[in-house]
């Protein structure tokens, strides 16, 4: 039953990074794809109905931490406390700038706002993707299991790191690379004229250059943590998601290519998931590796919560994620087409 939580643990995070990292990314190019006040605010009004509801998903994956891996959750949130907080900050700023940007017609007011939007969107990216680097890479963990980041320590990969050095930065950057090339496809999908053409020249420019990177943060990877690369061939989920990858990369390029753009977003999208749910399975069956050499590694078994706790805990999740994706269907539904420059559909936002 730890391998199955496991898995849902990682496809809740995976969806989250899915549906926000658009908006990061299309908050990232804020001030580069549009040349205007308007053209800013088309930016706004394609995300702005959205964005509450992909933070469900981060919601909602605390959620299946505290009542399938509750051990790992105490643990994770009393070690990773600054880096927490950066995020919760950051998110809370995103927020602020969303829905109180468009209340005023004002210069001043509007770009302060559009500033702390774009500002606090390469953050989130930059921290989503060092905290991935951290998992990887492994935490300072005492033998009884505790551990506590600071912002950095000697740039080293080993002994008492921080949550930055040199392989976390790279992943950061890597990280905000595909979320940046993520956001312009899914710009290039719901807004026209000059801001739509933009979007698409850049999207083409961005996922080429992830390319060369991919192979860089592999090889660094394999530096690191070598047994997680040498594992892989002999993990079948692993082999399947990276099929979904590669069939996402694809589409992804068939659909910049012959200019359908829903197919482009959905190639992305499977691309991201394909490769966030490889490590995923790259990573198990351990949750928390310790870079110390007197430390202990704690694997999913001994963080999660007790078998019969998480077999009554399904019969509840199944119908919650129905609901989940039908109204997740319903409300992108809803709001799908394009935003025009002369007409701000989205009302304050």
């Amino acid at each position: 039953m730890s391998a199955l939580w496991y898995v849902i643990l990682a496809f809740m995070l995976s969806t989250y990074v899915v549906l926000d990292g658009r908006n990061f990314g299309a908050g990232i190019l804020h001030w580069i794809v549009a040349r205007d006040r308007q053209e800013r605010r088309q930016i706004i009004a394609a995300i702005g109905p959205l964005w509450t509801w992909h933070e469900v998903w981060l919601v909602g994956t605390g959620g299946v931490m505290i009542m399938a891996f509750p051990r790992f959750m105490a643990l994770v949130f009393s070690g990773y406390y600054l880096a927490l907080f950066l995020v919760l900050w950051c998110i809370l700023l995103r927020g602020i700038s969303l829905e109180v940007g468009g209340h005023i017609d004002d210069d001043l007011w509007q770009t302060f706002w559009d500033s702390v939007f774009t500002v606090s969107n390469v953050l989130l990216a930059v921290l989503f993707g060092a905290a991935f680097g951290n998992v990887v890479r492994g935490v300072p963990m005492e033998a009884d299991g505790t551990f506590y980041l600071t912002f950095f320590t000697n740039f080293r990969v080993t002994g008492e790191v921080g949550l930055l050095d040199w392989y976390t930065l790279s992943v950061a950057g890597f990280a905000t690379l595909v979320l940046t090339a993520h956001g312009a496809t899914y710009l290039t999908m719901r807004t026209e004229g000059p801001v739509h053409d933009r979007s698409r020249r850049l999207a083409w420019r961005l996922w080429a250059a992830t390319v060369p990177l991919f192979g860089v943060i592999t090889a660094l990877t394999w530096l690191v943590r070598p047994e997680i690369l040498s594992g892989l061939p002999h993990r079948p989920f692993a082999w399947i998601n990276s099929l979904v990858a590669l069939g996402g990369a694809a589409a992804l390029v068939m659909g910049l290519r012959k200019g359908r753009e829903r197919m482009a977003l959905y190639g992305s999208t499977l691309l991201i998931y394909g490769v966030i749910m490889t490590g995923a399975a790259a990573l198990f069956p351990v949750m928390l590796y310790s870079t110390l050499p007197s430390g202990q590694h704690l694997n999913a078994t001994a963080l999660a919560a007790p078998d019969h706790s998480l077999r009554i805990a399904i019969a509840w999740w199944i119908p919650a994620l129905c609901l989940t994706l039908t109204y997740a269907y319903l409300i992108q539904r809803y709001y799908s087409g394009k935003v025009s420059v002369s007409q701000d559909n989205q009302g304050l936002y």
